[in-house]
């Protein structure tokens, strides 16, 4: 038997994984940053989105 190895939790997503793991499109995710449902964060040349704010839009709240 194998160890079982857990990631931690992610801090934040690109913006394509945001888009796979919420389930959403690319451009359902950017529409959202626009509007300002979504917030993001810029570290060097990424954009990132914080788990906390994708929890937030799924969960009907604001950024």
């Amino acid at each position: 038997m194998s160890p079982v190895s857990k990631e931690p939790d992610r801090l934040c997503y690109s913006i394509a994984q945001a888009a796979r793991v919420s389930s959403l499109g690319r451009s359902t995710v950017y529409r959202a940053i626009k509007a300002g449902r979504l917030a993001v964060v810029k570290v060097g040349g990424r954009t990132l989105v914080p788990a906390a704010s994708l929890h937030r839009l799924l969960s009907g709240g604001a950024a």
